[in-house]
């Protein structure tokens, strides 16, 4: 195949380093799916969510009427590249992305395609899969309401007056965090909190900042006044009020998409920003209980172009202490201090347009 050449350039220059058992497997592009292959090179380096994935096939594999949904396309090939003889190549995902252009209309045609939207896409319809499979055993079909059968996202039945509590599959463990939305009424100071749960956090972006000051505007304190007066239940009137947002659990995977496509009103249109935000190889989140979370960071997607609507996705994956870039059916091993270059650019007008944009840090400690 067309990588051979690269392929064995990265086994010399790995040489007696190359990990054991380790796989570093490139992915054919079909004509716009740059997208898809780097969000996939960045969850199979995601090791505690490829054991698990692995697992699932391993005990799922021989059920001979076993859907063919996107969760099992995901786990054979994950399992095909995992169990390859060699140990660099190519491998064609071609099964994985008829699935999702089966499922999703949005990702059928050959426009360019947000990466962060696929990936919110496959985790939820993954967890989808997994809840209904999880349903399936606890009750027979027919004693499903038709409303559940039909359910199609996190369903929260209610059987005998209370409420069943909501499946926790793997997918959640490895990158469900929980956010806690706080209003305090300026008039009676009653806090009012809701819990959100979240897959990845969006955070948005200023030119010369960092993944630790965006944030921190995340969960600054905002003020609610005149158009934006909250309805305090104990006032029962509208009332000025302050509102913040706190991350109360971090997730085991913790996943940042840096929102570099801004609407311009007066363009008409989205415009990508080039600010420069560092991102640091090791982060520490601070949390509601005032616990600092501390992460690593082993992947990154890059954008690479000017635009929102052209371009091209590659992904920077650490890996048994090496970083690599996956530039489709491509990989290099690349230094670590390279990994500062996709930062952005302080330039309004910058020459070079590969900017970091979701970000994967794992959670060191074990699993939170």
């Amino acid at each position: 195949m067309v990588m051979g050449a690269a392929g064995s350039k990265l086994e010399k220059v790995l040489g007696d380093q190359f990990p054991e058992g380790e796989r570093y497997f490139g992915l054919e592009n079909f004509g716009n799916t740059c997208y898809c292959n780097s969000v996939l090179q960045a969850l199979y380096f995601c090791i505690p969510f490829r054991e698990q994935l692995l697992d699932y096939y391993a005990n799922n594999k021989n059920l001979g009427d076993a859907e063919e949904n996107l969760l099992m396309c995901l786990a054979d090939l994950f399992s095909q590249i995992s169990s390859q003889k060699k140990k660099t190549g190519v491998i064609a995902p071609k099964r994985f992305v008829y699935r999702v252009k089966k499922q999703n209309e949005i990702f059928r045609g050959y426009m360019h395609q947000d990466a962060h939207e696929f990936l919110n896409f496959l985790l939820n319809e993954l967890v989808d899969i997994l809840e209904k499979e999880s349903n399936a055993l606890k009750s027979p079909p027919e004693a499903l309401s038709p409303s559940e059968k039909i359910s199609n996202g996190p369903s929260h039945p209610v059987m005998n007056g209370v409420r069943k509590e909501p499946i926790v599959t793997w997918v959640h463990k490895n990158f469900q965090g929980i956010l806690t939305n706080e209003t305090r009424c300026l008039c009676c100071e009653t806090v009012t909190a809701r819990d959100e749960m979240f897959f990845d956090l969006s955070l948005d972006i200023e030119q010369n900042s960092s993944i630790t000051s965006c944030l921190k505007n995340f969960c600054s304190t905002e003020t609610l006044n005149a158009e934006d007066k909250f309805f305090c239940d104990k006032c029962c009137s509208l009332q000025e009020a302050q509102k913040r947002m706190k991350i109360k659990k971090p997730p085991h995977i913790l996943v940042i998409h840096l929102k570099r496509f801004k609407y311009m009103e007066q363009l008409g249109r989205y415009k990508k920003l080039s600010y420069r935000v560092v991102f640091p190889m090791e982060l520490k989140l601070n949390t509601a209980e005032d616990a600092d979370s501390e992460y690593i960071l082993f992947a990154v997607v890059v954008h690479v172009g000017s635009g929102p609507n052209h371009g091209h996705y590659v992904s920077l994956v650490k890996s048994h202490n090496h970083w690599l870039m996956f530039d489709d059916d491509n990989i290099e091993m690349i230094d670590e201090s390279t990994v500062q270059t996709f930062f952005g650019s302080s330039q309004e007008y910058p020459g070079n347009t590969d900017h970091g944009y979701i970000l994967f840090y794992e959670c060191l400690g074990g699993k939170s």
